[in-house]
């Protein structure tokens, strides 16, 4: 007689349960499906783990960007740029080959540089870093002037297997930088 109550009891919460872990589901992702990609004016850098050195005057300058995944007013991930024309080894290569890139651009069509060079990335919820890659992803295939998403990213295994798990390959490891890079194939 007990088996017989016992049995419709666990069932019922177990239907419960999943109910409640779907609807924990659908709601963690709700922000995702809502968000957006926006060029920032400037960032907090004391939130970037990899470069909190370089100044928003920096980031900002001879044609490089910030970019952030906006969702009801809040920014939840972060993502830095340099255009450049080079794949550069470490942050002091960055900043002269994007202000070369720079340079040349006002003598041409002012598009700086072919390659946009993602050199600092983080996320203020789960999931943000992979979203931000995927929009600006989508951002440089639409692009006319860029060919490459190349990375400067640290001597990490975290940046390793963040980049990898995202579909880069690695290209180079330099002294203190490793460079992945992400297939762009314009349509």
């Amino acid at each position: 007689m007990i088996k017989k109550k016992f049995k419709p009891r666990i069932k019922a919460r177990l239907r419960k349960n999943k109910q409640i872990i779907n609807k924990k589901v659908d709601n963690f992702f709700d922000w995702i499906k809502g968000s957006e990609l926006v060029e920032l004016k400037e960032c907090n850098i004391d939130e970037d783990p990899v470069r909190p050195e370089l100044s928003n005057v920096f980031r900002r300058s001879y044609g490089r960007k910030i970019y952030g995944v906006k969702y009801k007013g809040e920014i939840y991930a972060v993502m830095c740029f340099a255009y450049t024309n080079k794949i550069p080894k470490n942050v002091e290569e960055l900043d002269k080959f994007s202000h070369d890139a720079f340079l040349q651009s006002a003598q041409r069509d002012q598009n700086v540089g072919k390659i946009a060079i993602a050199y600092t990335v983080w996320s203020k919820k789960k999931g943000g870093g992979k979203l931000i890659v995927k929009e600006v992803f989508k951002k440089i295939k639409k692009s006319n002037h860029l060919n490459r998403l190349v990375t400067l990213s640290p001597l990490t295994d975290m940046a390793y297997k963040f980049h990898s798990k995202n579909g880069a390959n690695l290209i180079r490891i330099n002294e203190t930088t490793q460079n992945f890079e992400y297939d762009i194939i314009k349509k």
